[in-house]
């Protein structure tokens, strides 16, 4: 059985630091992950809540899946790496759609329509996990190389 060779499309670094509101503190796939393991800043889940949610209650939800009200509440300068991880995931997989689509209308359209290869979900409720955003990635792909998707 012949094995088809992917060549994932690389988001840059730079493109998932500036959805998640860092500017120039991340320029390189190292600096973002020392700066996740070390927890991002509160003010990046505000960021990409603004940034991808159609409605206020979208925004509740996504918030609260990175971190609950009460906790964020507590929260004074930075997330815990757990917390960062997931709000990275997001970004990452934002940045990744926006480089498919070309723009981030088309980007947040895919994102928020519900698709089949994900068992009809949204990908922005998929990509809340790490083998969901592989999913979600998978379909982008998909689209990319002109599969059925």
């Amino acid at each position: 059985m012949a094995h088809l060779a992917r060549e994932w499309t690389v988001v840059p670094t730079t493109e998932i630091a500036r959805i998640l509101g860092l500017g120039k503190r991340v320029a390189s796939a190292n600096d973002l992950r020392r700066l996740v393991g070390r927890g991002l800043p509160k003010h990046a889940l505000g960021r990409v809540v603004d940034y991808v949610a159609e409605d206020s209650e979208e925004a509740v939800r996504l918030r609260n899946h990175v971190v609950p009200l009460a906790t964020y509440k507590r929260r004074t300068t930075t997330l815990k790496p757990d917390e960062s991880e997931k709000l990275e995931r997001i970004a990452r997989v934002i940045a990744l759609a926006e480089a498919a689509f070309g723009s981030r209308e088309h980007a947040r359209q895919f994102l928020h329509a519900r698709h089949p290869e994900l068992g009809g979900d949204r990908p922005l409720d998929a990509a809340r996990t790490e083998l969901g955003a592989r999913l979600v990635e998978e379909v982008l792909w998909r689209m990319e190389h002109g599969l059925p998707a």
